[in-house]
């Protein structure tokens, strides 16, 4: 991704360094289960953001300098800025209206929300409540080396679908869905929430199209770097990992083709309209 010459964004909060104590750690299958099956790539932090509840990052990978967490905080700037100038064009040009600009905050360890207190076991993650952005870098670590989706386009990937439900989240759509889920079956809310972070991938996708478009970011291997990383975090490699079988009624996020396929849809039309993950009888 050719990144280091965009811009900078004013919205990045860095309280790493400052992280909340997370409590002991829990090992274990069950553990494990909670932190990547909720939480990873938007789920809903209130689920599990319990203070005193915490799983270790991926042990085996390489630790990284400051110089270096330094350099990919520089990124993480560069890429939330590039989503604030593609989805401020979208939203005037498309829904003759302002975006909202998010707070993207990076910490270490642990952090408070508005949602609860964050975790960094839990993954990247959107807080509807505060409008802002949660990451620990070290997802990073876990995306390439647990995950074997390396690439800086898969990390801006990740970065763009949380923003992709800030984007929903201003449109009104994750309310509708939760109140949605309020009224129907476990198995349906579920299908609900399927459907909420498959348009948000799609979204990511939507954002790449029209930053390619604006900015030409996109350099070979890009596109597949982040296919593979929707891919490599589908719900049915994720339960595959943590136990071993796959139970498709409690997926909540999607499964790997699903994640790829609706992220690919973005991209290749650059177009909100075609990310209406509700308006289809299959996803």
């Amino acid at each position: 991704m050719k990144w280091q010459s965009g811009r900078r964004s004013i919205n990045i909060e860095d309280r790493r360094g400052l992280g909340l104590p997370g409590g002991p750690a829990v090992g274990g299958i069950g553990a494990l289960l909670m932190a990547l099956l909720v939480a990873f790539l938007g789920g809903d932090p209130s689920v599990v953001l319990q203070p005193g509840v915490a799983v270790s990052p991926y042990e085996n990978a390489p630790q990284v300098s400051q110089a270096e967490a330094d350099a990919t905080a520089d990124f993480v700037s560069v890429v939330l800025a590039d989503t604030e100038d593609t989805w401020n064009q979208i939203f005037q040009s498309e829904l003759g209206a302002a975006y909202q600009e998010p707070n993207l905050v990076l910490y270490s360890g642990a952090t408070q929300s508005a949602c609860g207190l964050g975790q960094a076991a839990m993954g990247p993650f959107y807080c509807p409540a505060d409008q802002k952005v949660y990451l620990d870098m070290s997802f990073f670590e876990d995306l390439k080396y647990r995950h074997q989706a390396p690439g800086d386009f898969a990390q801006a990937y990740v970065i763009a679908h949380e923003i992709g439900h800030h984007v929903q989240n201003q449109l009104g759509i994750s309310n509708q869905v939760h109140r949605l889920q309020q009224q129907v079956s476990r198995t349906d809310a579920n299908d609900l929430s399927v459907r909420l972070e498959l348009q948000a991938d799609c979204f990511a996708g939507v954002w790449a199209h029209n930053a390619q478009r604006a900015r030409s970011i996109l350099e070979d291997g890009d596109i597949e770097e982040a296919l593979n990383a929707a891919s490599q975090i589908g719900d049915d490699r994720l339960q595959m990992e943590a136990r071993g079988y796959v139970t498709p009624d409690s997926f909540t996020h999607g499964s790997a083709e699903q994640r790829s396929t609706w992220f690919y849809r973005g991209i290749e039309s650059g177009k909100m309209a075609q990310c209406n993950t509700f308006d289809v009888a299959r996803v």
